[in-house]
């Protein structure tokens, strides 16, 4: 794993929270604890600054990147899945959140907590994806609300099941 300093300031990794040997986390970058930081996924905070929440799945080769200036950090809240192969850039996702396979959120974009984004959709910039919607296409559109059972049978046990093979993944590497 790459876990490198920028301009003075290193990243702040979580208890518990597992970070994959191909993976690079640089800069100011804070993630939380029982996260999983998969395979190829690239946290580059050398411009501005990441912030990850609780039991976040970043998957294998996600891209999490900022923007320069005001606006350009990358938040995100805690017990949320991002999908293999998303970038994610400059961009602010809430709580219980699932980032399909191969999305792209674009700068200034703002996803709702409990909010769906679909596989392989485009979200613009400056796009806002209020609380409990989910969004797909190119450019991604508003699909439909999301029920509280949807996010209980999709998200929730997603989340359980990134935060017990992380912990498998530290327990088999001690």
């Amino acid at each position: 794993m790459i876990i490198r300093k920028y301009n003075g300031i290193s990243p702040e990794i979580g208890e518990g929270t597992f970070v994959a040997e191909t993976a690079a986390v640089v800069g100011d970058v804070k993630i939380g604890k029982e996260c999983s930081i998969w395979y190829g996924a690239s946290l580059r905070g050398d411009e501005n600054t990441i912030e990850i929440g609780d039991r976040v799945s970043v998957q294998d080769c996600t891209v999490v990147h900022v923007s320069c200036g005001e606006g350009g950090a990358v938040k995100v809240g805690s017990d949320v899945i991002i999908g293999h192969n998303v970038t994610l850039h400059g961009a602010t996702v809430g709580n219980r959140c699932l980032i399909g396979m191969g999305a792209t959120v674009l700068d200034g974009a703002v996803i709702g907590d409990g909010s769906i984004v679909a596989a392989h959709a485009l979200v613009l910039g400056k796009t806002v994806i209020g609380p409990g919607e989910m969004w797909g296409g190119v450019p991604a559109k508003f699909i439909k609300n999301v029920t509280p059972e949807a996010l209980a049978r999709i998200v929730d046990p997603g989340v359980e099941d990134y935060v017990k093979l992380a912990a498998e993944y530290i327990q088999d590497n001690d």
